[in-house]
């Protein structure tokens, strides 16, 4: 389904097994300083790009939004070991923009970079979305129509 398809009435998101949730952003925190922020925000698209052309890597589904001078992204992986694989790997993108910006920025605050990584067990989520395109974690596994016993989050939660 076509990301700006809405979908009426209510769904769920369904995904098999353990899965991880990776928040991960970039602060413009000093935006005329050019120099320090433009490598480290060409490098997330490079690393989305490769991990597209690999889906074996595990990268399940991206999310990205802006708010003031931080772009955030939500990805959904297949588990922390394929994520930790990607972020150490030294033929991936990662390993290398991460050393340039740690050489190149450091601790100098003209840019801020954060992520946050939680481990979701097998039914220890819930979600709904209401006339909404496909989106996040329903991306990321399957949207699923809500029907009787489905209708709140502790039903949605209770049923694993």
């Amino acid at each position: 389904m076509a990301r700006t398809t809405i979908r009426n009435g209510r769904a769920t998101a369904q995904i098999d097994g353990d899965f991880v949730v990776f928040l991960i952003g970039l602060r413009f925190n000093r935006l005329w300083k050019v120099r320090s922020w433009l490598g480290p925000f060409l490098a997330m698209p490079k690393m989305l790009q490769d991990l597209r052309k690999h889906p074996e890597k595990g990268l399940l589904g991206v999310r990205m939004s802006m708010s003031g001078r931080t772009i955030s992204l939500v990805q959904y992986w297949r588990s922390f070991e394929q994520l930790e694989a990607f972020a150490r790997n030294t033929d991936d993108p990662h390993l290398a923009s991460w050393r340039a910006f740690n050489r190149t920025v450091g601790d100098n605050g003209d840019v801020g970079i954060f992520h946050e990584t939680y481990r979701i067990h097998a039914g220890d989520h819930e979600s709904v979305y209401v006339n909404m395109p496909v989106v996040g974690l329903a991306e990321a596994g399957e949207s699923v129509a809500l029907g009787r016993g489905r209708d709140t989050a502790r039903t949605r939660l209770a049923r694993r």
